[in-house]
């Protein structure tokens, strides 16, 4: 009847599991989520709860329901197996996905079973609560959930990870969790210029508590490394590589440890070894595909490029890259990759093409389509030999406000650009132009006035940096 459906939609949004949790598929590739879900589960037997809950509600989002309720049956079986003597507590979130997939699969019934279980198993624990509890290992499930679906998800899961702490300081689990959620956070920050959150202290406390834990061993090498202390870092990854030698989320930011300390063929060993236990991993692809461009840059640099060698370096970064964005479309940074790889190859056409299908998307970060904007720029002076539209391009970088790495390095090519042809021709009116609506993007109001005057003095009829001119002093 219809008042059990809206009483049911009513309890089911009091639930506490990822159909509450707001996790959006926009910001995920289903399928590469899928496969490093799978991935994991073959690897981390403690975190089978968890990877099953989260893989049932990809499987809704996939529209794969039946799929999704297979999933919730192999939470149920790793919970009586792992906690036999609290059953109710530790399949909450579990229960809260089964009333929501029946209730998506139209089955009323089963769904207000699944939510009166969770009621009453709440009364039970807590005489406050009726749907929702307050329970720290469900704050950490969101937390996990929360950096499976990316770095929009990377502030709320370190939040969701400091509600557990409350009540349990030292659980091990919780610990890493948040250690995991500030270092992602920090490599966040980097790429936006924002105030850095240090993670160092929050990694070493999840390592004393987690001595065997090799993920946190490998993010506290590759942050030690980020701080200029590798020879600290590479003890950690040599000691880690005697723990788990063939456990790849380990091996992954092993070989990434690697490749920026710069010995590639190491890392690339590591990759192809990781690769055969997951070979669908999109994060092994692309560490791949950035391994064989570093080779390829390393033979330029010699001056003595073998061509054929060469070439083959390309066929083999294009493979990795392509695979990457096939598998999910949503790793912007790829593309550009994949792009200047093209251009690496003198493909030029095929370049292009990438180039502009991500220039057209519009559900891109600020910070994302500001970089594309600067290796677009850089194609265009490189590649093209094109210096207008290259300038065109990083100062369409420059108009997004919002302060990121991508802003910063189009800020730095279109400043050296113009200041090297100011110097070269003794710069014309456009130049100095150009230059000073750098400036004033950048809020360097005096700089701009000088450029504009310059640019006056060599063209004295422009109506455009007459009012450019006026504009900034009367911002003044």
């Amino acid at each position: 009847s219809t008042i059990s459906k809206n009483s049911l939609e009513t309890s089911l949004l009091q639930l506490e599991c990822h159909f509450t949790w707001t996790l959006l598929k926009q910001h995920v590739s289903l399928e590469s989520l899928e496969e490093t879900i799978v991935d994991h589960i073959k690897f981390v037997t403690e975190s089978k709860i968890i990877d099953y809950n989260i893989l049932s509600y990809v499987c809704h989002l996939k529209n794969s329901n039946e799929e999704g309720l297979r999933n919730l049956k192999k939470a149920e079986e790793a919970v009586q197996k792992l906690y036999p003597g609290e059953i109710a507590r530790r399949s909450l979130v579990t229960w809260g996905n089964y009333a929501w997939i029946y209730y998506h699969m139209q089955r009323y019934e089963e769904a207000q079973t699944y939510v009166s279980k969770v009621e009453n198993s709440c009364k039970k624990l807590s005489s406050t609560a009726h749907g929702k509890i307050q329970l720290p290992e469900i704050y950490a499930e969101q937390g996990w959930a929360s950096l499976r679906f990316g770095s929009n998800y990377f502030k709320r899961a370190k939040i969701c990870f400091e509600n557990a702490l409350k009540s349990e300081p030292d659980n091990p689990d919780f610990n890493a969790g948040y250690a995991i959620a500030m270092y992602r956070l920090e490599n966040l920050a980097e790429r936006y210029c924002e105030e850095k959150s240090p993670c160092l202290e929050a990694l070493k406390h999840a390592l004393e508590l987690n001595p065997k834990d090799t993920t946190i061993m490998a993010l506290l090498a590759l942050e030690l490394q980020q701080l200029k202390r590798v020879n600290e870092g590479e003890r950690y990854i040599e000691e880690a590589l005697q723990i788990t030698p063939d456990f790849p989320v380990f091996l992954r930011y092993a070989a990434k440890f690697y490749r920026k300390k710069g010995d590639v063929n190491q890392a690339v060993e590591i990759l192809k070894k990781a690769l055969a236990l997951t070979p669908k991993s999109v994060f092994l692809h692309h560490q791949l595909g950035l391994c064989y461009r570093f080779k390829i840059f390393q033979l330029k640099r010699t001056g003595y490029t073998p061509q054929q060698e060469v070439e083959n370096l390309v066929q083999l970064a294009i493979f990795h890259f392509k695979t990457v964005i096939d598998k999910k479309p949503t790793f912007v940074s790829a593309h550009s990759d994949l792009a200047n790889t093209y251009a690496l190859g003198k493909r030029y056409e095929e370049a292009e093409e990438v180039f502009q299908e991500v220039l057209q998307r519009n559900n891109i970060s600020c910070g994302e389509k500001q970089e594309i904007y600067f290796h677009y720029g850089n194609f265009q002076q490189f590649h093209m030999n094109s210096e207008s539209k290259a300038i065109k391009y990083y100062i369409e970088g420059l108009k997004m406000e919002k302060d990121s790495y991508g802003r910063k390095k189009c800020r730095e090519a279109v400043e050296t650009l113009l200041e090297q042809k100011i110097k070269s021709t003794l710069g014309g009116a456009t130049d100095f132009g150009t230059l000073g609506l750098v400036h004033k993007l950048n809020g360097e109001k005096q700089k701009a006035i000088e450029c504009y005057e310059k640019a006056i003095a060599l063209d004295p009829n422009s109506e455009e940096y007459q009012n450019a001119l006026f504009e900034l002093q009367l911002s003044i």
